[in-house]
Parts: C-alpha cells; structure tokens; sequence
C-alpha cells in the first residue's frame, strides 16, 4: 500500500463482489461518525483543566471550540464540493488521516494560541468526513435501502453524543485534558485502514470547474460574524454597538454571497438544489432539529445542577436519555422511512419532540419527569432524522452527492451553533441577573428555554410536512 497517492484504490476483489458490500461502506462511515460526535461531546469537559493549565480566561478557552466549529462550518460545503471532482474516498480516507494527526498535535500543544491553530487543521479533517460521509452511504446503498443504512449511521452518532461525556469525564480524570485528543489516534488509524480497504472508488464525477474562491471568501467570514454577535450577545445586558455591527456585517456578506452563488457558473453552493422543494424542505426543518437538539443538550445540565443539585456526572448521565432515545429508534426509523416516505416520520418526530418540550418545561421540578421527557425528544429525533437525512440525499443526482452531503454537514454545524448560543441568550434573559445560579431563576430560565425549543420543533414539523408524499430512491 503505497502511503500516499492522489489516485483512489480498489477494494480487494473478496470485498466488491459481496452481496453485502453495502454494509462495509455504512460500518467504515460509522467509524467516523461515531468519532466526530464523540469529539464534539467530549472537548467541553476540558475546558476548566485547560483554564488552570493555561491561566486563561473563559472566553479564551472557548475559542478552542469556537475555531474548530467556524472552520468545519465555513469550509464543509466547498470540500463537499471539491470531493464530487477529486474523489469521496479519497477525501474521506485523507480526513481520517488529517484529523487523527491534528488530534495528536493537539494534545502536545504547548500553548493555548496553539492549541486553536490545531483545532482548525483539526476541523478540516473532520469537514473531510463530515461532507463525503452520508454521499458514500447514498451511493453504496441499493434502491429502496437508502434509510436504513442512514439509519445507522444515525445511531453511531448518537452513540457517540451519549458516551462523550462519559468518557471524557473518565479521560480528564485519569490523565488530563490532553487524553481527550490522543484517544482520537486509534480511532482515526481504524478509520482509515477501513476506508482504503473498504470503500468503493468514486464512479459519478463532476466535471472539474474553477473552485469558487470568492464565494468562501464571503461565505466564512458571514459566518463568523454571526456566531461572534450571538456569542458577544450572551455577555452583554442589551445590545451593544459591536453586537450590531457584527449583524449588520454578517448580513451584508451574507447577501453578497447569495448573489455570488446566483451568478457565476460555478458556484460552491448550487442554488439548484434548493429548487427542489423536498432538499429545501429537508435542509430547512434539519437545521431547525440540530438548533432543538443542541439547544436542549447546552441547557439542561446547567438547569439540573441549579435546580436539582446534580453533580456534573449525574447530570451527564440523565442527559444521556436523549441520545439513547435516538440511537434506539434511528434505524428502525430509517428501515420504515425506505417504505414509508420521509414526509410521515418527520413530521411525527418533530411533533413529538415538540411534545416531549412542553413535557419538559411543566414538569421540570420532577426529575423523573426530566428524564423521560428527555428520552421522548430523542425517540422524536430518532425518528426525524434518518429519514430527513435519507430524503435529502435521495433528491440528488449522484455526481453531487459530496455536495449536498457537505450543505447537510453544514446545517448540522450551523443549528448546533445557534441552537446553543440563542437558547444560553433565552435562558440568560429568563433567568434574570444572577438567576441562572438561584432556584427561582434557574427554572424560570429552563421552562422559557424549553417553550422556545418546542415552537422551533413545531415550525420543523410544518416545513417538513412541505416536502412531497414521495418514497426515498
């Protein structure tokens, strides 16, 4: 096996010519999964060792997760992209190897500015995987199979949500925030020795184009201007002078780009797409389940150790209800979305997580209750999200699979960052001052935050039922 080469290997012939060789494309995917959101789980736990470590201040700590999450949005699209021309395993294979080797940089960094430079080669790595992911899934799955296989790599995910912080509260435990990052090393050497062995090579190419250089330049910045108002936002009592101007900033670049992707020929993201009502549809209530999502898992913790008087583990672990919820219903979801359509299960999931919220908020000074609300808002995202996934990449043709796959990955990141940073700003604003330490606030705070997260699953639930009544190719 040559180390490196620009040119996609076949897979060995005992591995192509199965009649399930479908299903070593969804396993490898699902090792990537898994890691992806493993790491997105367990890096907060290190934020306090890294504060005494470093002698560092709050907000200079987050920037470890702010500058991964603004690269992996910011450049997800435009790999997805490049991956329909240059290859999808070839990406994907080199993103494992990327980010493995980032991983390892990152838990010898000497320095905390350091540290944020390997958090964005970190991220390119992960935005290798995370665009070609579900597009090799799309096109190894036979006809009429397409949901399931999403399906289980929906509750990789999952899996990984669940035991990350779990597991990074035992890693910082027994060696230190740097733990965190080198147990990414065998994760990503299994990764890649799978993908290169395991996953076809790219037959449905697009044809080459000049990448589209300027709509990045506008795309990225557009996108760090939001989450830095939102983020600014959170700390400040009203709106401030630099908070609007950020917007204001962001909105100007936001329509520069949309104008750029509607005139030049080769765009980084094809407005086509969004001409098709079940893709717009999909991305649309999909950006609005990670924003629920999210959001539920960035407040809860805070309101069960104010309120209920959890310690941080315990609180982790009644949390975990929800990804366990979802892991358990996603491929089931995803087998009855390839017979059913994807239109009935995400409408009913979003209607049920919607449920699950009011739940939430009335019966808050209940922990049972809080616990199994929690279980029923992931059995509702258990069952939305394969079948949107599946739907999504089910509108595509096949030589723009990495494209819509990396708009997807984008979505996901985008509604992670707004769903913590608009709910911390509902809870923060509810609570009152100080509130969010108190009994009286901290519920105050959790019930709004809830009520708010439960009219977004409604208005996923209405944009969902906008897609056609059509069975997933």
């Amino acid at each position: 096996m040559r180390v490196f080469t620009l040119t996609e290997a076949a897979r060995p012939d005992a591995i192509r010519n199965r009649p399930d060789a479908h299903w070593f494309v969804v396993g490898t995917v699902c090792v990537g999964a898994f890691m992806g959101q493993l790491d997105a789980s367990i890096v907060t736990l290190a934020f306090p060792a890294l504060r005494k470590e470093f002698h560092a201040s709050i907000g200079s700590v987050e920037w470890v997760a702010l500058a991964y999450l603004l690269t992996l949005i910011a450049t997800v699209p435009a790999i997805g992209r490049l991956a329909d021309v240059a290859g999808r395993k070839l990406l994907y294979v080199y993103g494992f190897v990327v980010f493995s080797l980032a991983s390892v940089a990152c838990g010898l960094a000497p320095n905390l500015v350091s540290l944020d430079v390997l958090r964005v080669v970190q991220a390119i790595g992960a935005a290798m995987l995370q665009a070609n992911s579900v597009a090799l899934i799309t096109l190894a799955m036979p006809r009429g199979m397409l949901g399931r296989g999403i399906g289980v790599q929906g509750a990789a995910q999952a899996v990984g949500l669940a035991l990350g912080p779990t597991v990074g509260g035992l890693l910082v435990g027994l060696g230190g925030w740097r733990l965190i990052f080198f147990v990414n090393a065998p994760v990503g050497l299994i990764g890649t020795v799978a993908g290169w062995f395991l996953l076809p090579r790219t037959r449905d190419r697009a044809a080459p184009a000049p990448f589209d250089w300027l709509g990045l330049a506008l795309f990225a910045p557009a996108v760090t201007m939001l989450l830095l108002a939102l983020s600014q936002a959170e700390h400040s009592a009203a709106l401030s002078t630099v908070v609007v101007g950020l917007l204001a900033a962001a909105a100007l670049l936001a329509v520069l780009f949309v104008r750029r992707q509607l005139t030049t020929p080769a765009p980084m993201i094809d407005p086509a797409l969004f001409r098709r009502t079940a893709f717009s549809a999909g991305i649309g209530s999909g950006l609005l389940s990670y924003f629920l999502l999210f959001g539920v898992l960035f407040v809860t913790p805070f309101f069960l150790e104010a309120h209920h008087h959890l310690q941080p583990g315990a609180a982790g672990l009644a949390l975990t209800t929800l990804p366990v919820g979802l892991a358990t219903v996603a491929p089931l979801a995803g087998r009855a979305a390839d017979r059913l359509g994807a239109r009935p299960l995400t409408v009913a999931g979003m209607l049920l997580s919607a449920v699950a919220l009011v739940g939430l908020s009335v019966g808050r000074n209940q922990l049972w209750a809080v616990v199994v609300a929690l279980g029923v808002a992931g059995l509702g995202l258990g069952l939305f999200t394969p079948a949107n996934n599946a739907a999504i990449m089910g509108t595509v043709p096949s030589y723009q699979a990495g494209s819509a796959g990396g708009i997807l990955n984008m979505t996901r990141g985008v509604g992670t960052a707004l769903g913590v940073a608009v709910i911390a700003l509902v809870y923060s604003a509810a609570a009152g001052p100080s509130g969010t330490l108190s009994i009286a606030g901290s519920s105050r705070g959790f019930a709004v935050a809830a009520g708010v997260l439960a009219v977004v699953a409604v208005a996923a639930a209405a944009v969902s039922a906008r897609r056609p009544p059509t069975a997933i190719s």
